[in-house]
């Protein structure tokens, strides 16, 4: 009869998903990963079979989670699209104000795995890829909103105005990785919605 497991899975991966969101895939050790969780080697291994398994978990668990938070956003049919844009940046801001050891932002998990190892490694590149489709189209839909009101340029494709959006929140991050302080993001936010008012 197996044994029950004595720790909360959940909250292993959450600790796990902070550590490689510090660190990074490569950086980030067994070692470090027992640290955070509080497991041991054997417990870590038995429940997710391998550090790639347990970052492809913990990557899931990020984006699904990330991407909500956007979403609940950009769906709220209530407010004027460009409205729901501007809320979505400031939320971007503020979320890389409550991440920041040392002054500089731990950015976003999505962004940092992109760059260090998507083109490489096809499983994760499959999880980006669905998150990115997953709110690239939640961002057109909202333009598009926008353009039928008026709100938002109407020259300029959806889809492309989405990327752009996109392409700004990514920016943004990194921005704030390097030690971009609020007035900077805030500028950064307020540029891109004054080109979709344009």
């Amino acid at each position: 009869m197996a044994r029950p497991r004595l720790f909360d899975e959940e909250r292993a991966l959450d600790a796990a998903m902070r550590a490689f969101w510090e660190k990074g895939y490569e950086a980030t050790s067994t070692q470090d990963l027992c640290a955070a969780t509080g497991l041991g080697r054997s417990s870590i291994y038995n429940t997710f079979s391998s550090k790639h398994d347990l970052f492809q978990r913990a990557l899931s668990r990020y984006v699904d989670t990330m991407s909500a938070l956007q979403l609940e956003i950009l769906e709220d049919a209530g407010r004027p699209a460009l409205e729901r844009i501007a809320a979505l940046l400031e939320r971007i801001v503020d979320q890389e104000f409550t991440q920041r050891p040392e002054g500089r932002s731990i950015g976003c998990l999505s962004v940092n795995t992109t760059v260090e190892s998507a083109a490489r490694d096809p499983e994760i590149d499959r999880v980006l890829a669905r998150d990115l489709r997953v709110r690239l189209d939640a961002l057109r839909a909202t333009v598009e909103a926008g353009q039928r009101a008026g709100e938002i340029v109407a020259d300029r494709d959806a889809e492309t105005l989405a990327r752009f959006v996109n392409a700004v929140i990514g920016g943004m991050r990194v921005s704030a990785q390097g030690g971009a302080d609020r007035t900077a993001l805030e500028g950064i936010a307020a540029t891109a919605l004054d080109a979709l008012k344009r």
